[in-house]
């Protein structure tokens, strides 16, 4: 494709960006805690976007005042942007908008609702003008629970999309929801990306059909064939195999597919032959995706992590462009695809590094030139980041743990307060990139570990585990080894030693300080699991109960992996926070928490948010969270 041209103008979207942010803090010489708080919890611009089929506008949802969350559609010509929908209820998500057309919108809403006793999950799809006008309910209308989901955006078409809705699927007018049932396919539903349904996959279940195995039977179909065969030899489980994408073209499926106790990507005909190749493998981690463009999804490549995420391009022409655009933009190394229009003549990406929290481009392949379209995170423009160093270290038993390490910039890398920082999942991995709570404690003088503990995700079933519920005591003492090395290679001072997590990483928190009291002088857990028992228990309302109960076990474990039950033994200071709308990890754990620590006479404080779920998507309660954290750290290992 030749050189890029970098436009020099500013933001294509300059007003809008500056919308989107309201409490933004302004970068200072020497920030206060209160302003780097701020600065650091302020949300980003865009949680999703889309491209219209012309090119010439985007749609994304971003954060309003609170935890309102608003939709805007940007004229990319004149610079301008409107709000055209937002949540009006407390624990609403206004989780993804798209363009069907150039005049048309389907949005998604999630929303956690108390119900009985529990919180449920509910979605609701609906479409609208890109003015704002013309707002209808576009999922099904039986009260169900899940009303649907768009599985095909039908290229060309501009007034209609294939929707999964009931035990069917069913083409939907958008503009005057008038509905025709295509396929009767119940279950697990994939498309060639042109209107066609190709694959199904149908879901394991015990107990009379209550509850799911986490094993699915897929089947497929021939090109102009109504009639199903047989894809996978009878019911596997979903880690062994699970289709990513169809591609029309070469009328072939792309699937991760477990080999060796790792996931490679195979390509499987769709011709009937069922003809296999594998397509990549690592023999460090999993192949995790594949890389897709257009409303087609064509796939154009695949990805992987290793100590950095690597994108592989197949498509010669794509392999090309992000050659070109790497030298474009040398100081952000992550960049990818996020939307084409209909002719794939202008192409959004995002771009990212470690000491960048990303910014959108808008590529112009006719005149090769590229335009920012906005900044993700402008309240730390002018902030010097950061950098994020991936490193090993030697667990108890010898084995090298992969890890992030982020050191404050311009401090001398000896003796610092630090803070070691799990992940969440636990069944899932840190990355090499920008991570806000990680780059606020670098800028508040603090040195970061960030342990790929065993039980994490990416790097194949031995790494894994089982996972960091029944493997726990592995997961956990990998995390407090991360404390040692700190102490050891002299980067820590070892009486000054925090750590910090949120979800599982809560939860290793607080396991951690537990199993050895005296290597942390401060705790935080955020949205933390506490009580394994009660986290079986709240699943019982659930259809993966089965799931569930098989992913923690049973036995003395349950009870010994329990922090709730070792409240006794935390020495360290202690903060939890929770939403009260959390589905992922029910508040009642932070509540059990903190009831036992106080019992136990230990010093804990708890923020309790009304209203919002796992994530807390509110950049006023995000900042007072790191206000929060920051006041801890300085209390009890100085700054």
């Amino acid at each position: 494709m030749g050189g890029l041209k970098v436009r020099k103008a500013g933001n294509l979207l300059a007003a809008a960006a500056v919308a989107a942010w309201p409490g933004a803090a302004t970068a200072q010489a020497q920030p206060t805690l209160e302003q780097d708080a701020v600065a650091f919890g302020t949300l980003g611009t865009a949680q999703s976007i889309d491209l219209s089929p012309d090119g010439t506008k985007v749609v994304y949802v971003g954060p309003g005042p609170g935890s309102v969350q608003l939709a805007y559609v940007a004229d990319l010509t004149t610079g301008t942007s409107k709000p055209v929908l937002r949540t009006t209820e407390a624990g609403d998500n206004l989780s993804s908008c798209a363009f069907v057309s150039n005049s048309r919108l389907i949005c998604q809403y999630d929303a956690n609702i108390p119900q009985e006793g529990t919180i449920v999950p509910f979605t609701r799809t609906v479409t609208l003008n890109v003015d704002g006008t013309g707002l209808q309910p576009l999922g099904s209308r039986n009260g169900s629970q899940f009303d649907g989901a768009v599985i095909d955006w039908l290229p060309g078409d501009d007034d209609n999309v294939l929707m999964a809705r009931g035990n069917g699927v069913e083409k939907v007018n958008t503009r005057t929801l008038k509905s025709s049932r295509v396929d009767s396919a119940p279950g697990f539903v994939m498309t060639d990306g042109m209107g066609n349904v190709r694959v199904t996959g149908i879901a394991q279940t015990v107990t009379d059909g209550q509850f799911t195995t986490g094993r699915y039977k897929f089947e497929y179909r021939k090109p102009d064939s109504r009639d199903w065969k047989e894809l996978t030899p009878g019911y596997v489980d979903r880690d062994d195999f699970w289709p990513l994408a169809i591609d029309a073209q070469t009328d072939s499926l792309y699937a991760s597919k477990k080999v060796d106790g790792r996931s490679v990507l195979v390509n499987i005909k769709l011709d009937g032959s069922l003809a296999e190749q594998q397509i990549a493998a690592n023999p460090k981690v999993d192949i995790d995706e594949v890389l897709t463009v257009g409303e087609a999804r064509r796939v154009i490549g695949y990805t992987y992590a290793e100590e950095k995420r690597n994108l592989v391009y197949t498509d010669p022409e794509y392999k090309a462009l992000a050659s070109s655009l790497s030298k474009a933009l040398p100081n952000l190394p992550l960049v990818g695809f996020v939307a084409a229009n209909d002719d794939s003549n202008k192409l959004l990406l995002f771009a990212s590094s470690d000491r960048d929290p990303g910014h959108y481009y808008l590529f112009d392949t006719a005149k090769k030139t590229l335009s920012q379209v906005f900044p993700e995170r402008p309240s730390l423009d002018g902030r010097k980041l950061a950098d994020v160093r991936p490193i090993t270290y030697k667990a108890a038993d010898g084995t090298e743990i992969p890890a992030y390490l982020t050191l404050p910039p311009g401090k001398s890398v000896k003796g610092l307060p630090s803070v070691v920082m799990p992940h969440g999942g636990p069944s899932s991995r840190d990355e090499w990139g920008f991570d806000w709570i990680a780059q606020f404690l670098a800028e508040r003088g603090y040195a970061v570990i960030q342990p790929n503990y065993r039980g994490s995700a990416g790097y194949g079933d031995a790494w894994l585990n089982e996972n960091g519920f029944k493997g726990w005591r592995t997961s956990i003492g990998d995390v407090n080894d991360a404390a040692r090395y700190l102490a050891s290679s002299g980067i820590a001072d070892p009486n000054r030693i925090a750590i910090v997590g949120w979800s599982y990483g809560g939860y290793a928190a607080l396991q951690s300080a537990e199993t050895e009291p005296s290597l942390y002088k401060a705790i935080v857990a955020v949205a933390p699991v506490t009580d394994l028992q009660l986290l079986k228990e709240e699943s019982r309302y659930f259809s993966n109960m089965k799931e569930v109960q098989r992913e923690i076990g049973s036995g003395p474990q349950v009870i010994e992996g329990s922090p709730v039950n070792g409240a006794e033994r935390i020495a360290a200071p202690v903060l939890l926070a929770h939403g009260d709308l959390d589905i992922n990890v029910d508040v009642q754990h932070s509540d059990k928490m903190q009831a036992a620590l106080k019992r136990a006479g230990k010093d804990v404080d708890y923020l309790r948010v009304k209203g919002l779920d796992h994530q807390l998507a509110d950049s006023s309660v995000r900042a007072t969270l790191l206000l929060k954290i920051g006041q801890l750290l300085e209390r009890t290992i100085g700054h």
